[in-house]
């Protein structure tokens, strides 16, 4: 596809976004008396439209491997992070509403980050090191009482394709503190939707679901080093022509 298509394609969508997604956030806020589920319902309508945009508009299909692995209880979903695609999609995975860790700067975008706060999503101040894993043990734990799922990135932001971050212990922290499974998730998606770009590449992403890691007999960092390794390992499976070979 030549570079004028893909950009006129992005740009197609980049417009459908600034229109489609104002009028959502006012939706959302005409709900807000609504039940928590009937809420979470109407505003995620969002999340399912833009992922369907960009497979119309953009040419980004998706193809899931071991949904069967979700357990049946709130769990953790440890997911790596290479694209905004993915924080869009991961709602439509879980069987139950999930509450996002995200930078509390997100929340002050127009529109969107309004829409966010209404989530019940954990907000976090990134420069407050132990005070901010603190919050996010004990938000996280009061999520999963609610039968919320709880979605962390543990490499904090999105990283590079064929790239890793360091993976941080506030994850495994919760699943420490909370006793609920965590479920490593691996994908590609930065190769469709590359982080910093406007433009959009038409392909498959692969969403790999592993299957849930009880907390019980590990250490914090134990249960990271398993995370870790497996979405690692998995990212080399899924896309084995552009990930470093024998990194984890």
């Amino acid at each position: 596809m030549s570079k004028t298509s893909l950009f006129l394609r992005s740009l197609c969508f980049g417009i459908v976004q600034v229109v489609f997604t104002p009028i959502w956030a006012c939706v959302c806020f005409l709900t807000i008396w609504l039940p928590f589920p009937l809420r979470y319902y109407i505003a995620t309508r969002w999340n399912v439209i833009t992922i369907w945009f960009a497979k119309i508009i953009c040419g980004i299909d998706y193809q899931i491997i071991g949904k069967e692995n979700l357990p049946d209880v709130p769990s953790i979903l440890l997911s790596k992070h290479q694209s905004a695609w993915e924080t869009i999609f991961l709602i439509s995975v879980a069987p139950k509403p999930l509450s996002f860790v995200l930078k509390k700067e997100l929340l002050y975008i127009p529109f969107f980050g309004w829409a966010l706060a209404l989530m019940r999503n954990i907000p976090i101040d990134r420069s407050q090191g132990v005070s901010a894993i603190r919050q996010l043990v004990r938000k996280g734990s009061q999520r999963l009482k609610d039968g919320q799922w709880v979605v962390i990135f543990p490499e904090g932001t999105r990283t590079a394709v064929g790239k890793k971050g360091k993976y941080l212990n506030g994850g495994s922290r919760l699943a420490m503190e909370s006793r609920a499974p965590v479920v490593p998730i691996a994908l590609n998606a930065g190769e469709c939707w590359p982080r910093n770009s406007f433009i959009k590449k038409p392909g498959m992403i692969t969403v790999s679901i592993g299957k849930a890691i009880s907390p019980e007999g590990l250490t914090a960092d134990e249960l990271m080093k398993e995370v870790e390794s497996w979405i690692e390992s998995e990212m080399h499976r899924i896309s084995p022509d552009i990930y470093p070979p024998n990194e984890s």
